[in-house]
């Protein structure tokens, strides 16, 4: 019986080796060949930059000066596709190999449609934010039929039943991964913001993942990890390439899609769970759509420097940090900001929201913080009170009268 117990710890101990060991490969290969596929982009910027430069350094989001490639989501594309086509595929123990390779490359064909408009609004800076919308759509479609992505729960009393119906869980799909694909876009606007929501984000939801014994989604997290991490040795933090958005799109949908898969594979994690750790991009999506209809009678795909990172470097980098022989540090800290944010939000929603009370209360805090903090860069104060209604914008401040 002792002999039996020991060759089954070592069998167990041998097959968490090389799962760890394929784990490791997998980062690694999606993030050399990104980071090569990256420095190529650079290096050639002087034959294709007349179409992949980034021209429009007035724009009233733009803070950059020089021009630069938006080029970035194409190496990002090589880093995802090295792992199916060049990985040791022998290393897998049992039937992950063809699996893997199988639902890495649906994934990638899912995300084509959303991926070539952004390359297309790259280069020719003219498709319009009804199509690229409609394109990620169609991306959250095919995703469903190829791999089965379709939500069959949220855990939210009432609407669980509904999305027993397939149109309707459809449906609830595809606006949630064309939402949290488009607020990659969205945050896409300082060096390494974007990217760096876009490893933690897969990180948190990969360790949870690997936690429920799911091999294949953590995989998945690696993959873009890997591609996204490529990019950011060159992006960050003096912004020598863009992802564009081709790039926010395909990690963006990526993420969506990991996201997705993960609530379908496993059950014992719940929807809220996962909401808590992309609740950052996912508030700042809402809330800009908020503020432009609503408070400025505004187009909700009109670009605007009211976003909270934006205000974040208005109102704190180009006060706070003075060098002003590299002002590319201003650009770079605000990825500071959003990083310690979405990683102290992260390690909650793992380590403390698996519970749905849990996990809504952490989506709740984390909505509540944020108009917090965007109302104390706005105002430029606390509202001087101790007022919650006044602290959250939901009250003008009283002035005092003079005596």
């Amino acid at each position: 019986m002792r002999m039996k117990e020991a060759i089954c710890g070592w069998y167990q101990f041998a097959l968490s080796e090389i799962e760890a060991s394929v784990f490791l490969e997998t980062l690694l290969l999606a993030l050399l060949v990104s980071l090569a596929a990256c420095a190529i982009n650079i290096i050639t910027e002087r034959w294709h930059g007349r179409y992949s430069f980034d021209l429009d350094v007035k724009g009233v989001q733009k803070v950059h000066k020089n021009v630069v490639p938006r080029t970035g989501g194409i190496a990002m594309l090589c880093g995802v596709l090295a792992v199916p086509l060049l990985a040791k595929f022998e290393y897998f123990p049992g039937l992950l190999q063809a699996e893997t390779r199988t639902v890495i490359f649906k994934l990638v064909l899912a995300a084509i449609p959303a991926f070539m408009v952004g390359v297309v609004e790259d280069l020719t800076k003219r498709v319009s934010v009804k199509a690229r919308l409609c394109s990620i759509f169609v991306s959250a479609i095919l995703a469903a039929w190829l791999l089965g992505a379709c939500l069959p729960r949220l855990d939210i009393w009432g609407l669980d039943t509904l999305l027993t119906l397939v149109p309707v869980s459809l449906m609830i799909t595809a606006f949630a991964v064309v939402g949290v694909t488009n607020s990659i876009n969205m945050v896409d606007g300082f060096n390494g913001v974007a990217g760096i929501i876009i490893v933690i984000v897969l990180a948190g939801t990969g360790y949870l993942s690997w936690s429920a014994g799911d091999a294949l989604i953590t995989q998945l997290a690696l993959t873009g990890i890997g591609a996204t991490a490529g990019f950011l040795l060159l992006n960050y933090p003096t912004g020598r390439l863009f992802m564009g958005d081709g790039g926010a799109y395909l990690m963006g949908f990526w993420a969506a899609e990991v996201a997705v898969l993960t609530v379908v594979r496993s059950p014992q994690i719940n929807a809220w769970q996962i909401l808590a750790i992309y609740a950052y991009p996912v508030i700042e999506v809402l809330f800009s759509i908020y503020r432009r209809m609503m408070l400025r009678n505004a187009l909700v795909g009109a670009p605007d420097r009211l976003h909270l990172h934006s205000l974040f470097y208005r109102r704190v980098t180009c006060h706070r940090i003075s060098i002003k022989k590299y002002p590319w540090v201003r650009n770079a800290g605000v990825a500071w900001f959003v990083a310690a944010w979405l990683a102290i939000a992260t390690v909650a929603a793992v380590f403390i929201g698996n519970t749905v009370a849990s996990a809504v209360s952490l989506v709740v805090f984390q909505m509540l913080m944020y108009v917090a903090v965007y109302m104390r860069l706005v105002r430029g104060n606390w509202g001087r009170c101790r007022n919650v209604a006044v602290v959250l914008g939901l009250r003008p401040q009283q002035r005092r009268r003079s005596i």
